[in-house]
């Protein structure tokens, strides 16, 4: 007999917290963060770049009530971005894309005409001409049926300080390049229940299916195949969720974002105030969301497939390094199947980065990486999706 899967879709049914008790000691440990996130994330429009390190809490900070952390809600997910509503683009003049591309079509059996050739320069950055004229060829040569893309390379990842996957599917966002730590406009797929985002909201969600070779891009086809409809079985082992915050509290501001300790559709989810930047010994991981622009050990951590992982720091989108920061690209050559970093400073609006519950929520109902990715970025102009865009692990078969 098949395996029963879980049914509620909702937070309100979904989620089953562990316990006041746990919760309690879980907002204790939270109220000796809270001071530090409150006066790094004072006044949206004057926060600190991500590179710097909170002011000094104030008196009245230290005062404050205990961080109580809650489950917020999500709209139903209505459908999926699926292989045959997929578009694929490869870059001609770019040997690994053009190979990890033909890879990707014929495993995902992706119809040929969702297919674009076009000749980009293998650059860190497009000009804004150059990028308008990318999103010009991908609008003109796919149909209403195409709902998401996948674009094949690791470069170009922006277009001037833009992200390209933001780039292709929202087009530029006016004079955000004078000023990157600006408030941008929010994204209408944020938050969205839609599964047909191009028939309904007219755009299409995009991620680069990037990797730092071309074997470990074929290990993440594999990976993100792999992932799809493996969990979420009744009596299946759990998975694990973790959220971390560390002494940086500039970069552990989506704090009053995370999730209560709770075990939802077998996924065991674990909110770590705690001096610490990765999670140590645990198997089976989902999810990692953490701060600090460097992070060492990432070899040491053992995924699940369809596994989502990202920082919030400066640079991580730079998938080209030279930096000083961590790539994105090191959470896929370690066994993530997504994951997501800023291209330009971005200072720490927490609407820059995946909101930590969205993500998993819209996971968790059986949307793709891709969709669960991108309706958790409020202002996703500045960040890149990185991964294997067709991973659901929690859809049906």
């Amino acid at each position: 007999m098949a395996k029963r899967r879980w049914s509620s879709w909702l937070c309100g049914y979904l989620c089953r917290p562990v316990g006041r008790v746990a919760l309690a000691a879980l907002a204790a440990l939270a109220s000796g963060l809270l001071p530090a996130w409150q006066a790094a994330h004072a006044g949206e429009a004057t926060e600190p770049p991500a590179t710097e390190r909170a002011p000094a809490a104030s008196a009245a900070a230290a005062s404050a009530a205990p961080l109580v952390l809650r489950w917020t809600r999500v709209p139903r997910a209505i459908g999926r971005i699926t292989s045959k509503t997929l578009g694929v683009v490869i870059n001609q003049d770019d040997p690994y894309s053009v190979e990890v591309g033909e890879r990707y079509v014929q495993r995902r059996q992706i119809p040929p005409g969702h297919v674009l050739r076009v000749k980009l320069p293998r650059q860190a950055s497009l000009s804004a001409g150059d990028g308008a004229q990318l999103r010009a060829a991908i609008e003109a040569h796919f149909g209403d049926d195409v709902q998401g893309l996948a674009l094949v390379w690791a470069q170009p990842y922006a277009v001037e300080c833009q992200s390209i996957t933001a780039a292709v599917s929202l087009g530029l966002e006016p004079g955000l390049c004078s000023n990157t730590c600006a408030k941008a406009t929010g994204s209408r797929y944020f938050n969205s229940p839609s599964g047909a985002p191009w028939r309904d909201l007219g755009l299409r969600p995009s991620m680069l299916l990037a990797a730092g070779s071309v074997d470990a891009a074929h290990a993440l086809i594999e990976r993100g195949m792999a992932a799809d409809g493996s969990l979420g079985l009744r009596g299946s082992p759990p998975v694990h969720a973790y959220y971390m915050v560390t002494r940086d509290a500039a970069r552990s501001v989506r704090l009053p974002q995370y999730p209560p300790p709770s075990l939802l559709r077998g996924v065991a989810v674990a909110t770590h105030v705690q001096q610490g930047d990765l999670p140590a010994g645990e198997d089976r991981l989902l999810l990692v969301q953490t701060g600090l622009p460097t992070l060492a050990g990432l070899d040491r951590l053992n995924w699940a497939p369809g596994a989502m992982a990202d920082h919030l720091t400066s640079f991580g989108g730079q998938l080209g390094g030279g930096s000083g920061q961590t790539s994105a690209l090191a959470w896929i050559d370690a066994g993530a199947t997504a994951s997501y970093g800023s291209v330009s400073e971005p200072c720490n609006h927490t609407q820059k980065f995946p909101h930590p519950q969205l993500a998993l929520l819209h996971y968790l109902q059986g949307s793709t990486v891709l969709e669960a990715y991108w309706k958790s970025v409020k202002w996703p102009q500045q960040g890149v999706f990185i991964g294997e865009p067709l991973a659901a692990p929690f859809a049906q078969r």
